[in-house]
């Protein structure tokens, strides 16, 4: 099925406040005819006035100045004037509110999008282009929109009763403005479609360079440490040259219709004076009317000279527009939900003959077979790329296998509801994200519904109460945007807890300790166990030594089980794992 034009769907959006479009466009309309009759208006007292001098200048007898009739003329041109001011400011009013509106719908619309859309999409796209997707984008769009919408209305009208007046004032002279219509058409037509592509590879280099600025601000003091200054101010230099490249382009191509326009629009103008002259002097048109038209020959080519001005900043929209409509039409995630849990999981994982790859080319997971018996640890270890990431990543379904299954107390967890299934989930990451707001809210993140008696039971039990009792605030502190204001160690405790809160029947665990002093890792190591009792865990481990206690260690390499067994028994066999111990033991022995 053939897309809609971007334009086309955002008015789908935007229809839906009609009732401050229509009173937008009618007060609109309203200024656009009050503005093509001021030079019909000045015309006739032009005419006028220009009759009494002559008839005086001539001593036609009882000629003076008709003055009552100009007082009229007059008295009409401020009632115009009023009417148009009013138009012009409250059709702009009813606009701004129509359009900020429809943003906030469509802003909302992606913020949805993101929790329905599979992680491989963010896994293929830069954080800094997504959010230069629902930041600068949608500004764009919002902006162009409330800039463009009223004027292009303002100039389609404005060309429309300009016609119709020139046409009533001098069909000879109509004739000419007419045909300079098409002309200037042409010309802008042509430079848009020059410059459209140049618009489209701008607003992607802007989202690339959108996404370099924010991985090395987040990266910034290992560049600083590495001494990688140089190395990424030259990559910035690249992106920003082939920014200034396209952006060049597209703004030297769309800038060329500036000119052209004002060529046909003098050239419009010359044989209008000229031959509206020659009928002024031959007594077939009056001075007043003469007046009006050359007035509205600027009329007519300043509505077309607006919009080849909102050229540029349209096609900049609708690159934006088709970046934001490229995240909405992310296909979500499948939910064949045909099984429903009436009950809590026990935690017995299996998988069966379970193949995966990212790309097809790329087999990462092989012929895997596991079983899991609730309350077990499970250990993985093996060295990069072995595919124990990716492990967690099929568990927690952030990926569906590609054959074979994987069962959670005999559910296939494909048939399940992503959102019921992950609730039995906890995970306590290498990575502790915590978000802005306070220590409490953010363990309550684990369990809405949890007291505070309950939070401060869990941060105890965390062995994490004692420090938050010691924080200015307490539990109310507020965590900065990147939590920076307490240590890495400090956090792992705090997701800890709020795992704790959450009171999942599976755990998972990615080393949480590899970054820290040895009495928070005691700390850490200790309330980790409180967390495990009675609970099924997958742990991937970096320190075999934390391992030690682990009901089944699984040996990972190339996506497949090498060796498993427990502790003493996998060091027994001495293969890979008792290698990989030992080298750690000895380097520690070294040490």
């Amino acid at each position: 099925m053939k897309k809609q034009h971007s334009f086309v769907r955002l008015w789908g959006y935007l229809k839906v406040y009609q009732a401050s479009l229509f009173l937008a466009v009618f007060l609109k309309i309203v200024s656009v005819v009050m503005n093509v009759l001021e030079p019909f208006v000045l015309g006739l007292a032009i005419t006028e006035l220009t009759k009494n001098l002559l008839d005086m200048a001539n001593g036609v007898a009882g000629a003076q100045l008709n003055t009552s009739y100009v007082a009229w003329i007059m008295l009409l041109y401020f009632v115009r004037a009023l009417f148009y001011e009013i138009g012009a400011y409250y059709s702009n009013y009813f606009m701004t509110n129509a359009v900020q509106k429809m943003v906030r719908d469509l802003r909302n619309e992606l913020s949805c999008k993101i929790n329905q859309i599979p992680v491989s999409y963010f896994d293929r796209h830069q954080f800094g282009d997504m959010l230069g997707r629902f930041t600068s984008d949608v500004e764009t769009v919002s902006n162009a929109l409330q800039q463009s919408f009223l004027q292009i209305v303002n100039a389609v009208l404005t060309i429309v009763l300009v016609m119709g007046m020139v046409l009533y004032l001098n069909f000879q002279l109509a004739l000419i403005v007419i045909v300079s219509i098409p002309l200037t058409y042409w010309g802008a037509n042509c430079i848009l479609k020059k410059s459209q592509p140049y618009f489209k590879q701008q607003a992607d280099a802007l989202g690339a360079m959108n996404g370099f600025v924010q991985e090395n601000l987040t990266g910034f003091n290992v560049l600083k440490l590495y001494g990688r200054e140089e190395s990424s101010a030259a990559d910035f230099r690249r992106i920003t040259q082939n920014l200034q490249e396209v952006g060049f382009k597209a703004s030297f191509i769309s800038g060329l219709m500036m000119p052209v326009l004002h060529a046909v629009s003098d050239l419009t103008y010359l044989i209008v004076a000229l031959v509206g002259g020659l009928q002024v002097i031959s007594g077939q048109l009056t001075i007043g009317n003469m007046q009006a038209f050359v007035q509205y020959v600027w009329q007519v080519n300043q509505p077309i000279q607006n919009l080849t001005q909102l050229a540029g900043q349209l096609q900049s929209a609708k690159s934006s527009l088709d970046r934001v409509f490229q995240v909405l039409d992310e296909p979500d995630e499948a939910n064949d939900v045909t099984e429903r849990l009436h009950q809590d999981l026990t935690g017995q994982v299996s998988f069966k003959d379970v193949d995966f790859h990212y790309t097809t080319d790329k087999p990462l997971i092989r012929d895997f077979n596991l079983e899991v018996q609730p309350g077990e640890m499970v250990a993985i270890v093996g060295p990069t790329g072995a595919g124990k990431t990716t492990l967690i990543n099929l568990l927690m379904r952030f990926y569906d296998v590609t054959a074979g299954s994987i069962s959670v107390d005999g559910h296939d967890i494909r048939r399940l509801s992503r959102q019921e299934y992950r609730q039995q989930f906890g995970m306590v990451l290498q990575d502790a994200w915590l978000y802005e707001g306070t220590i409490k809210e953010n363990l309550r993140f684990g369990n809405l519904a949890a007291s505070d008696e309950e939070i401060v039971e869990a941060a105890k039990a965390a062995n994490v109460d004692h420090f938050i009792r010691t924080l200015p605030g307490g539990y109310n502190m507020e965590m900065n945007q990147e939590s920076s204001n307490i240590s890495l160690g400090q956090k792992q405790l705090l997701t800890i807890a709020r795992a704790l809160l959450a009171n999942p029947k599976i755990l998972i665990l990615d080393e949480a300790t590899s970054s820290v002093d040895t009495r928070l890792e005691l700390l850490i190591q200790k309330a980790m166990k409180t967390l495990m009792q009675g609970r099924t865990s997958f742990v991937i481990a970096h320190r075999l030594s934390t391992i030690q206690e682990a009901d089944k260690i699984l040996v990972l390499k190339d996506g497949r089980i090498i060796e498993q067994g427990n502790h003493e028994s996998l060091l027994a066999d001495k293969g890979f794992y008792h290698d990989l111990y030992m080298s750690q033991f000895s380097d520690k022995k070294e040490a």
